[in-house]
């Protein structure tokens, strides 16, 4: 499904008022936005795409919900090979490489002219740039970003004995928390796990925060090497393993992406790691006082960043691409940057969003707003490399192998470097 945007009552007047020569250069753009229809983050990004054409009567922008991720980039690139490619989509920023081999995209510097595009360039997170610039040249612009953090239930802090203000900063202290937090009934079930780190859906996602806590990264900037054996690697799958195996303080098994926020909400788990673009549906679903943290440190803090980035297609007319850019400048401005931050919970990706009177009203009220940009100061990218949806599948196989006991951290390790190198061989 998708909307188009109309021209209201005034713009439609103003429109008709233009001269021949100004109509002849209206452009239309078409705009890939992964999301199904309907939704805080649907009904936000209508409600932006609608202003910014209210202002701009000479561009009308067709807005397609994509639906997931992973449909956005299948429709975006079954498009590119069928020449009917869109403008510009918000697509992964880890599918990057993938875009770039197919030349589907531009590079933002080849489509900026002045020094104010160019100093607006540089005006985005470093974190959030890892991911969208390779090569020298940057093919991303940061927009649906995130990083994961760790939410926990004050109350069952509280009943554990624990100080429901601090949450655990090491690994040694989640499990020592945990351990606290972990509820059996009188017949010996859980009735309430310690932790849930869902291993599911982006099972490597909040991997990686275990492996950047252990100071090692998963791929190189450029896309071609993969450091899946790296013993550091595999002490911090074994430390997951152990959760669950050894420590007895999270479920064993195949932990879903999906239900992870029920289940905390429902009291079957007192920590949980998922995305900060789940902030505002715990904030708005949650029936106890929770807190946001950091994801906690072992030999250093760290994260992944995540989510989507803007990138605008080549198969585009100069003008389309001009108007591509002024849109994407605009919407990642600071008041509809602050805008769409507030509304999802996402990350605004500039630091001046956070300067606006609205966002500092918002953080004011809820501070938790606050943790996913803070962390981003020891944030590394998100693992992306070229044929990235075969490593990371070969990545996840070999997490869930050792999750469920059919392989040894060791061993499922081994087996996905052997396995990555074979693909990746090519591209150094």
């Amino acid at each position: 499904m998708h909307f188009t945007k109309k021209l209201g009552i005034g713009a439609v007047a103003a429109a008709m008022s233009l001269s021949m020569a100004q109509a002849a250069q209206a452009v239309d753009l078409q705009f890939f936005f992964p999301v199904a229809v309907g939704g805080k983050a649907a009904d936000t990004i209508e409600e932006l795409t609608k202003e910014y054409a209210a202002a701009h009567p000479d561009v009308k922008i067709d807005a397609v919900y994509a639906g997931s991720y992973q449909n956005t980039v299948t429709k975006a690139l079954t498009a590119v090979r069928g020449g009917q490619a869109p403008q510009l989509s918000v697509i992964l920023s880890v599918d990057m490489f993938t875009l770039i081999e197919e030349d589907a995209i531009v590079a933002f510097d080849d489509v900026i002219k002045s020094d104010e595009e160019k100093a607006w360039l540089k005006a985005f997170y470093p974190a959030f740039m890892e991911n969208s610039q390779t090569g020298g040249k940057t093919y991303g612009i940061p927009f649906q970003r995130s990083t994961p953090v760790m939410y926990w239930n004050k109350d069952a802090f509280k009943k554990a004995g624990l100080d429901p203000n601090t949450p655990p900063a090491t690994w040694a202290e989640l499990v020592e928390f945990g351990k606290k937090l972990t509820v059996k009934d009188a017949s010996g079930n859980v009735t309430q796990w310690g932790v849930r780190i869902p291993s599911s859906g982006f099972p490597y996602w909040l991997f990686q925060g275990l492996s950047t806590q252990n100071d090692v990264v998963l791929a190189n900037g450029d896309g071609n090497k993969t450091n899946f054996s790296d013993p550091k690697v595999i002490e911090a799958l074994q430390y997951l393993v152990d959760l669950s195996a050894k420590h007895k303080i999270m479920a064993p098994g195949i932990i879903e992406w999906g239900s992870t926020p029920k289940a905390f909400f429902e009291g079957e788990s007192a920590i949980m790691w998922t995305s900060t673009g789940n902030l505002t549906n715990v904030r708005n679903n949650a029936p106890f006082d929770f807190g946001v943290a950091m994801l906690p440190a072992n030999k250093r803090r760290g994260a992944p960043t995540g989510g989507g980035n803007f990138y605008i297609f080549k198969d585009s007319t100069d003008e389309q691409k001009a108007a591509s850019l002024d849109f994407i400048k605009w919407i990642t401005a600071p008041k509809q940057a602050a805008k769409w931050s507030i509304a999802t919970g996402y990350v605004a990706p500039r630091a001046d969003a956070w300067e606006t009177p609205e966002m500092k009203a918002y953080v004011a009220d809820f501070p938790p707003a606050l943790v996913a940009r803070d962390q981003l100061e020891f944030a590394v990218a998100e693992l992306s490399t070229y044929q990235n949806q075969r490593i990371t599948t070969i990545f996840n196989d070999g997490l869930e192998a050792a999750i469920t006991g059919k392989a040894s951290p060791e061993e499922a390790m081994n087996d996905a470097q052997q396995k990555a190198d074979k693909i990746l061989k090519d591209y150094r």
